[in-house]
């Protein structure tokens, strides 16, 4: 059963996540502390899963056996020079040109990892949190992602993800919406968790 954690949260719906670390290792916590913090601060419920290493979101996905479209990836991109959020589905590819139209830039492009890895210190490379007041940086959210109920997010570790509701999530960042993938046939219907 997965970790509770930031307060009492219901089950998750069918979600397969692995409930302590591998017993062989006595690691640090692999969400980083600052993150654990900010959540239980702001009292956000949030669930851990524990799950083996996942390095791209639809590997998330798959190692916690459930569709993409509950994985929440974050891309980092730079709007007119200054880095943003975007959180989108692990399913979806992110379109620059509708950043830029939402954002209302002249220019956006993907941030590469030397200009945004000082800000995510305690995470491990590609699995920046999308906790935009945690960093100081703003959150744009695919609103593909609010027909989710929970959303399973990176949170600085390719071994642990955490679950929190859309609706707490959206209270917490407050993230600019919009629609900011390539579109997909279907996307904007109620996916429901695929189980192994």
């Amino acid at each position: 059963m997965p970790a509770r954690l930031g307060g009492m949260r219901p089950a998750s719906h069918g979600l397969k996540g692995r409930g302590s670390p591998p017993s062989r290792q006595k690691v640090p916590p692999m969400i980083p502390e600052p993150i654990q913090h900010y959540l239980q601060q702001q009292h956000v419920p949030f669930l851990r899963h524990w799950h083996p290493r996942a390095v791209t979101a639809q590997e998330l996905a798959q190692a916690l056996h459930v569709t993409g479209y509950r994985v929440a990836k974050s891309v980092i991109v730079e709007a007119d020079g200054r880095l943003c959020i975007c959180l989108i589905p692990a399913t979806d590819t992110l379109d620059l040109e509708k950043v830029r139209e939402v954002l209302g830039a002249r220019d956006v492009r993907l941030a590469s990892e030397d200009t945004f890895a000082n800000r995510f210190p305690e995470c491990e490379l590609g699995a920046e949190p999308p906790f935009g007041h945690l960093y100081e940086l703003p959150v744009l959210m695919d609103e593909g992602l609010g027909v989710a109920e929970d959303l399973l997010l990176r949170a600085g570790s390719h071994e642990e993800a955490l679950e929190v509701s859309v609706e707490d999530f959206i209270g917490l960042e407050s993230p600019r919406m919009g629609s900011i993938t390539h579109g997909h046939v279907g996307r904007n219907t109620v996916h429901h968790d695929v189980h192994a």
